[in-house]
């Protein structure tokens, strides 16, 4: 599948061969298949920054729009059954107490505290290189959002996205503090390095952000898995930041985590109550995808962890 996106971004005359439906169908775990989540993620990247030589009009090209609708559906069918709940909040009330509960108690996690603990200094890098995917584009794709929201959600959600984007301060938007820190351990910060060796699951937890962020349908899903993001945040930033600093690392990899534990503690509850609770209090219909994305996001973003803890224990084991 990968391969058909690629040739029909760089065919320049004649037939252009795309995935299929059928293709899409075919694919057992859509968020374990590498293949499956790589193509997706070139289509999606088509209205992010695209690539260096090819034609910025393919972004709307109507052949590769299609090829990417059962590609959507797909994902969004196992991301619904991994994190399937019940919870279907019509008030903003509800939706604080529902996003509190599933979000509570999730602690640093294994992976952050694997990293701020007994981490190597090779583990700790292969981490931001994997992660880079995802924070080399930090926060980009909630800003789709903002024009398919009103009133105080839409408020609440410029304030948050000010603060990403360095405050009005460049030299601190945060998908640049991680390039420095990258930059400060000799890793690359071109995006396509790390895509090349990224997990299927990183390339999930990325495409599935895209995927609630670009369907208007989907806008509270999208502002969900924002508000469980940053309200799991602050704990695994501060555990890293002390692997970095206990592995001896330049400063600019500590702080980056430092930024954002003292910018998520801020952030988690203006995510929940004045962004998620006010975009339900002013469209209650929306309680239940609001639900859906923050459970996308803890599930999703949990298989990633795991496969990088699962990876370094296979090679412990191997040691042994």
């Amino acid at each position: 599948m990968s391969e058909a996106v690629i040739r029909a971004l760089t065919v320049p005359t004649g037939p252009r061969p795309v995935p299929s439906p059928d293709d899409a169908r075919r694919v057992t775990d859509p968020l374990t298949d590498r293949d499956f989540q790589l193509a997706l993620w070139m289509l999606y990247e088509l209205h992010y920054r695209g690539f260096d030589g090819i034609d910025p009009d393919l972004e709307w090209d109507p052949l590769l729009i299609a090829a990417r609708r059962p590609m959507e559906a797909a994902l969004e069918a196992a991301v619904r059954e991994l994190a399937a709940v019940d919870d279907e909040p019509t008030t903003a009330k509800e939706v604080a107490t529902a996003l509190t509960r599933m979000t509570n108690g999730c602690g640093a996690g294994e992976l952050a505290t694997f990293l701020g603990r007994h981490a190597t200094k090779t583990q700790f890098r292969e981490y931001l290189a994997e992660r880079a995917v995802y924070h080399l584009h930090e926060s980009d794709p909630q800003s789709f959002v903002l024009p398919r929201i009103d009133g105080p959600a839409k408020v609440a959600l410029a304030e948050l996205q000010y603060d990403e984007y360095g405050s009005g301060r460049p030299d601190r938007i945060h998908a640049g503090l991680y390039a420095k820190a990258l930059t400060s351990l000799g890793i690359p910060t071109d995006l396509l390095t790390h895509v090349d060796r990224a997990e299927a699951t990183t390339l999930a937890s990325v495409n599935t952000m895209s995927l609630f962020a670009l369907n208007r349908r989907l806008r509270g899903a999208a502002l969900g898995h924002l508000a469980a993001f940053e309200a799991t945040s602050s704990l695994p930033c501060a555990a890293i930041a002390e692997g970095a600093r206990r592995l001896g690392l330049p400063p600019e990899v500590a702080d980056y985590y430092d930024e954002h534990v003292e910018a998520d503690a801020v952030h988690e509850q203006l995510a929940i109550r004045d962004i998620c609770g006010a975009l339900v209090e002013n469209e209650p219909a929306l309680g239940a995808d609001v639900v859906l994305g923050a459970a996308a996001c803890l599930a999703v973003d949990g298989l990633a962890a795991d496969v990088l803890l699962d990876r370094w224990r296979d090679l412990r084991s191997a040691a042994s």
